[in-house]
């Protein structure tokens, strides 16, 4: 195992500790929270009953394979706890999400949790979002005037940087839900509640990867230890 997939691990196993039977879960995306899907399924195959809620396809098929039984949004509308992976964390838990590109159906599955507990490598933990690029979700209809709505939205707030379109190779990357992603680079998101408000104000975006008043702990973990940050 990588020092990398060690420390997913670790994180994981921490989080897990705050699973108890019979809990409503949200189950997030990309490598961090697979790896806590498979530590879970362990404790599913000794007993341990649960139900999930995956935040994309990709997590679903892992869970199906592992034995992690699922439910939907629509048949358990409130859940207990979400449990997800971040690009970035800065002090007030603010985070950015979305590289995997799970980013409408993480945030959607989060504000639905009554709590969210985010496991990340200490690496994610920033004091100023904006390094990772802001994944930023968006009808295909209307792609250039959205991006230059974009654009001129950053601009107002003082933020410069390119505006890139999501690709697989040489075709745009789709959603799961159908939409394209424009990536963000600002290099520095000094006030992520004012660009929040910016881009829900475009139309157009979908959805974009600020995930602000959402985490309730984050989950990071070191070649030192296990370190819990709390809102």
């Amino acid at each position: 195992m990588s020092d990398a997939a060690r420390l997913k691990e670790d994180a994981a196993r921490a989080a897990l500790a705050h699973v108890e039977g019979g809990m409503r879960l949200g189950l997030g995306s990309g490598s961090t929270s697979e790896a806590f899907v498979r530590v879970l399924a362990e404790q599913v195959r000794e007993g341990l009953e649960i139900v999930g809620v995956p935040t994309s396809e990709r997590t679903a098929r892992l869970c199906r394979e592992t034995g992690v039984p699922l439910t939907t949004l629509d048949e358990t509308p409130e859940l207990d706890l979400a449990i997800d992976g971040t690009d970035e964390v800065d002090p007030a838990l603010r985070l950015i999400k979305g590289g995997g590109g799970a980013l409408l159906r993480e945030k959607i599955v989060a504000a639905a949790s009554a709590r969210m507990i985010v496991i990340a490598d200490a690496s994610k933990q920033v004091e100023t979002l904006g390094a990772f690029p802001l994944p930023i979700e968006v009808n295909g209809f209307g792609l250039v005037a959205t991006y230059l709505a974009i654009e001129r939205a950053a601009g107002l707030l003082g933020l410069s940087g390119g505006l890139t379109l999501r690709k697989t190779g040489e075709e745009p990357f789709f959603t799961d839900g159908g939409h394209l992603i424009i990536d963000a680079s600002f290099g520095r998101i000094p006030d992520p509640e004012a660009l929040s408000a910016a881009l829900y104000a475009v139309p157009g975006v979908v959805e974009h990867g600020l995930f602000l008043g959402l985490a309730t702990s984050v989950v990071l973990a070191s070649d030192t230890g296990i370190r819990v940050l709390e809102r």
